[in-house]
């Protein structure tokens, strides 16, 4: 059983700030008492990969405006220009024409052939960044334009561009097989130093092409342990702390505390291959057994939403666009033995099948829990070796379209079909949706494929997360980002 933050004592609180004392002392080069405040970040997760930007590590580097891609995407998942101006699609291709007067931090020029160089690293990775997982792309550079050729027609080519794992780093980044970004980026924030997994520093760029950082730099530690990073912002210790958990956040000054919807839906996947859910009517059962608002309130302590649909608030035209849907009638469990599975690696996810257990055996299911770490548990899941499985799954992937996720999950073919899920009626939704251009029509084709795996209960949406964001009084444009993409800008700083 969980204890609430407010119940934990004080010494656990207080060991968790002196962890931290200290650790936020400037390494940047710049002259915080002459030019401002440098701000200090709380991080969850250590690089994994020395920061490489072919893996997520992209998504530090581009949270601290350091490294830039050709395109980014608009609140609503549009692409905008970046590096890249303007872009125009000729069947396969895409050219796409490069923003003049920009250099990358060690003084070189940002040309078409440095575009080419980290776009060609990427492609030809092993493994591929996962944006361009299944996809064939090749550049090719013509004076201040970059012309980007796929293996098939492809919509979503911009949007691909713009995940920071295909982030435009300088020719000195990649050495062999490894990428260092250190010095090699084109944005507002150049990386300076880097220890380990412990922390990070980097300082204004002058020369950036766009306005300049109004703060003189960042320094960044990696603190895995929420408790010490909900410690460092009570203390004063952070300007600025990411991903705070929900425990914590009620024991915060809530003026401090800023909560987004977020892309990831927490949904139970139900096996329709074999056992209990094979049968269309248990599916239905345990659809109608689940209370996902008294998981919301007794898990999350009413810090997420309650799910209409497997797209949430993050993506505010699916509610728009979305209509009722019919489904089958619920039958009788009759005492049917189910296994549910999750993992350890998020600590809501017990507490989560823990209440699934007891609502669905209220229901008439008998309900035995497999909890293991998610490295130990996902072959098993994907060779639907479980009845259901409770997952906490990103809807938007890194291209900011959902259409990739619902193919991916519940396609006939999908990479990562848990449901073991198979209906051509589905399959042709879901290929409408992936193959219809970028716009409306592409949405109102997503919220129709989104219909046709809800009508089927293949899976049930109990809610939506968010992020928790912590920014210290006197912070000043810190980004709140559903997508996790962006946290220090050229606009934040510190009074």
């Amino acid at each position: 059983m969980r204890v609430p933050a407010r119940f934990l004592p004080l010494p656990a609180a207080v060991a968790a700030s002196v962890l931290l004392t200290g650790c936020f002392s400037s390494t940047g080069s710049g002259d915080a008492d002459a030019d401002g405040k440098r701000i200090r970040v709380a991080m969850l997760q250590p690089p994994r990969s020395g920061l490489s930007p072919l893996s997520d590590d992209a998504f530090k580097l581009s949270r601290w405006s350091t490294a830039e891609t050709l395109v980014k995407l608009d609140a609503e998942g549009n692409a905008q220009p970046a590096l890249a101006t303007e872009w125009t699609q000729s069947g396969k291709s895409w050219t796409f024409t490069l923003r003049d007067g920009v250099t990358f931090h060690d003084g070189t020029e940002f040309t078409a052939e440095a575009v080419v160089n980290s776009l060609t690293k990427a492609a030809t990775a092993s493994p591929k960044p996962r944006i361009l997982d299944g996809v064939e792309l090749t550049a090719k550079a013509d004076g201040n334009k970059v012309t980007v050729t796929t293996a098939t027609e492809d919509p979503l080519v911009p949007q691909r561009l713009s995940s920071p794992q295909l982030s435009i780093l300088a020719a000195k980044a990649y050495k062999g097989r490894t990428v260092d970004p250190v010095g090699a980026g084109t944005g507002p924030f150049e990386l300076t130093k880097v220890n380990g997994t412990s922390s990070a520093a980097l300082d204004r760029y002058d020369d950036y092409w766009g306005e300049k950082a109004k703060a003189p730099g960042i320094d960044v530690k990696f603190v895995p342990d929420g408790t010490a990073r909900a410690a460092a912002l009570r203390s004063g210790e952070a300007d600025i702390v990411e991903a705070i958990p929900v425990s914590q956040a009620a024991v915060l000054d809530q003026d401090l505390v800023t909560e987004v919807p977020m892309p990831r839906t927490n949904t139970l996947y139900l096996n329709t291959e074999k056992g209990a859910f094979k049968d269309v009517s248990l599916r239905a059962a345990a659809r109608e057994a689940i209370d996902a608002e008294s998981i919301v309130k007794g898990v999350y302590e009413g810090r997420a939403d309650v799910a209409e649909g497997l797209l949430g608030p993050a993506l505010p035209w699916a509610t728009e666009l979305r209509s009722p849907v019919k489904r089958a009638d619920a039958g009788e469990p009759n005492g049917q033995a189910i296994t549910i599975g999750t993992y350890t690696d998020r600590s809501e996810m017990p507490e989560i099948a823990a209440a699934l257990q007891q609502q669905l055996q209220k229901a008439g299911f008998k309900v035995k829990l497999d909890v293991r770490e998610y490295a130990n548990i996902e072959s098993d899941v994907l060779a639907g070796e479980f009845d259901a499985f409770v997952l906490s799954r990103a809807t938007v992937l890194d291209s900011g379209d959902p259409a990739a996720y619902l193919y991916s999950d519940f396609a006939s073919d999908g990479t990562f079909n848990l449901s073991q899920f198979a209906d051509k009626e589905v399959d042709k939704a879901l290929k409408k949706a992936s193959d219809t251009k970028v716009g409306d029509a592409r949405r109102k084709a997503i919220m129709e494929a989104e219909a046709a795996v809800l009508a089927a209960d293949a899976a049930v949406p109990m809610l939506h997360e968010r992020v928790i964001q912590g920014d210290a009084d006197g912070v000043v444009g810190a980004a709140h980002d559903p997508r996790e993409r962006e946290l220090v800008t050229a606009d934040t700083y510190v009074n």
